[in-house]
């Protein structure tokens, strides 16, 4: 199935009110979408959504990547080769994982279209088909954080994330105050986000012990393996997880070999597409590891694609992340995402099971490209 047409937008997206990282604080979602359509009219969607701090690149380099260096390379070529493809672009542009990941989901979606499956069943078939996520708690006072962290387990959710960092004396209140409003049973992992040194994250952890976390998230720098390694040899009682020092299979070969995390944090968006993430999930298997998917900010199509890579993963855990349609207004698919009670059925496609709201791509969009076959 040759490509005859790709067509690039740019979309803001309303927030519900304002969200803060320790990167920025913004009211909008903007991403990047990608819709590509076969010689036989056959049409897969693809959709990043790069998010400062975290992605590579930001939204306009990536809106510039898939309209100036892939389209045009792409027009022509055999969309149901995934693995030439994803060569190819790693040939065109090595680094621009958010870009590459766009194009190879859309590539994915229109060849389970093809089929008539959906892209869990082209990843390999589902191991589960009811999905459970994550909810959420920033660096609030405790009062806040406990009050919010027992409104999501109202809702259905059984486990949750908390941002730490800057004062391990208000994170430990925050989680203090939060195991005591949710009882045991609910889950609670922490984030640091890289920011803690190695000291700081043991003495942080050990406080911690009693409240019997599922895990740490990133405590300490990216490049810090050795660092990472010695905060999870000295808290055996609460498992490590790599998330920003985890980019491509060799940055995960390395965290194996450093022995530095008893978890890894992947999405098709910062590992460059659903295939190259899926086998890294298969290594990361094969090591022993176990792995949280998904990102905290992002539109439909993309929230579709990481389900139904989690769906397919045996050694993915309960509690994925990809909540993006909770945080946004409205959506750019026909039917926003419900994960408002925590979980979600897993759909059967075919492809991603999602459809491009034309109206409201054109409502929110700021960026319109097409490239056509001669």
């Amino acid at each position: 199935m040759k490509i005859e047409l790709v067509e690039v937008f740019g979309v803001a997206v309303p927030l519900v009110g304002a969200f803060s990282t320790s990167y920025q604080s913004t009211h909008e979602q903007r991403s990047a979408v990608v819709r590509i359509t076969a010689d036989d009219g056959t049409v897969g969607l693809g959709n990043v959504d790069p998010v400062p701090g975290y992605s590579e690149e930001s939204i306009e380099e990536t809106l510039l990547a898939l309209s100036n260096v892939f389209a045009p390379a792409l027009i022509g070529t055999d969309a149901e080769n995934l693995h030439k493809r994803i060569d190819q672009m790693n040939r065109l542009a090595p680094r621009l994982y958010d870009a590459k990941a766009a194009i190879e989901m859309a590539c994915c979606d229109l060849s389970a279209r093809a089929r008539g499956v959906s892209v869990t069943t082209l990843l390999g078939g589902a191991v589960r088909d009811r999905l459970k996520f994550n909810a959420w708690i920033g660096i609030l006072p405790p009062d806040e954080a406990a009050s919010e962290a027992l409104a999501w387990k109202n809702r259905g959710f059984e486990s949750a994330k908390v941002k730490v960092g800057h004062d391990i004396n208000a994170d430990f209140a925050r989680l203090y105050a939060i195991r005591q409003a949710v009882g045991s049973a609910f889950k609670l992992r922490i984030d640091a986000n890289a920011g803690y040194d190695v000291e700081t994250s043991i003495s942080l952890a050990r406080r911690l012990e009693p409240l019997n976390l599922e895990l740490f998230e990133q405590p300490v720098p990216a490049n810090d393996l050795e660092g990472m390694a010695r905060v999870r040899r000295s808290c055996p009682f609460l498992p490590i997880m790599a998330d920003e020092s985890v980019v491509d299979h060799a940055s995960l070969i390395a965290v194996i070999r450093a022995q530095a995390a008893d978890l890894v944090k992947v999405k098709p968006m910062k590992q460059g597409g659903l295939l190259v993430t899926r086998r890294m999930l298969a290594t990361a298997e094969a090591a022993g590891i176990s792995c949280v998917l998904g990102h905290g900010f992002g539109l439909g199509v993309n929230t579709m694609a990481e389900i139904m890579l989690g769906a397919s993963a045996p050694n993915v855990i309960e509690g994925l992340e990809c909540v993006g349609p909770l945080k946004t207004v409205d959506d750019i698919v026909t039917d926003k995402l419900d994960l408002s009670k925590g979980w979600l059925d897993l759909p059967d496609g075919p492809g991603l099971g999602v459809e491009l709201d034309e109206t409201r791509v054109r409502r929110y969009g700021f960026f319109n490209f097409k490239e056509v076959s001669k």
